[in-house]
């Protein structure tokens, strides 16, 4: 999630190649045309364009459809890029495990402060384009302390997807979280096995 511009789909191609063939799909939200699942697609990941017209977000109902068009891979890393903007997206839950807000160095370091909602809603800010630092009026450590005013918990990790400063950093959040999902999931199902192991045992005991 983000405003429009600070790099969302670049990052995602980026994040996309460095990947390197992991199962990895992305839904793409935009109000029109379909050009940001192109690029998608074209960097080597299923894509699926969701058109809102005049909605200013994604919702769950849009993004189950989605899910059901992709056919993903077992235990594929799926990404959700919102429509870009500061505001609604924050407010609905799309089932994710995890709300990744990006602030550009080409914006201002008081937006944290200035649309709470939505970095109160993520667990990591991506402070994106830091390869221009040298060329804006960017506060770096103001931006850092804003998004933690409003959220103390926040991961804040500094990345450009032209230099390649911090991916390594972007790369492993993404895979640890994604190991911990597929083990938290097989948890659930050996549990559920057992469970079903036990009722069928008290079935077969049972006098007829």
């Amino acid at each position: 999630m983000s405003s429009p511009g600070s790099g969302k789909t670049t990052l995602l191609c980026k994040t996309i190649a460095l990947l390197d063939g992991e199962p990895v799909a992305v839904i793409e939200g935009d109000q029109q045309t379909s050009q940001d699942a192109e690029r998608i697609r074209a960097s080597g990941a299923p894509a699926i364009q969701i058109n809102t017209g005049k909605g200013c977000h994604l919702d769950a109902h849009m993004v189950g459809h989605a899910i059901e068009k992709l056919g993903l891979a077992e235990d594929s890393l799926l990404m959700i890029e919102n429509v870009g903007n500061l505001v609604c997206p924050a407010a609905f839950d799309l089932g994710e495990a995890h709300k990744v807000a990006i602030l550009s160095v080409t914006e201002g370091e008081d937006k944290p402060i200035k649309y709470p909602d939505m970095f109160r809603a993520a667990s990591v800010m991506l402070l994106n384009k830091i390869d221009l630092l040298p060329y804006v009026d960017f506060d770096v450590d103001a931006a850092i302390a804003y998004a933690r005013r409003v959220n103390p918990a926040i991961r804040v990790i500094r990345v450009s997807a032209t230099s390649g400063e911090g991916l390594g950093e972007w790369l492993a959040f993404l895979r640890d979280g994604l190991s911990s999902a597929v083990a938290a999931k097989r948890q659930t199902v050996d549990s559920l096995k057992r469970q079903i192991a036990a009722l069928e045992a008290k079935l077969q005991g049972s006098p007829t």
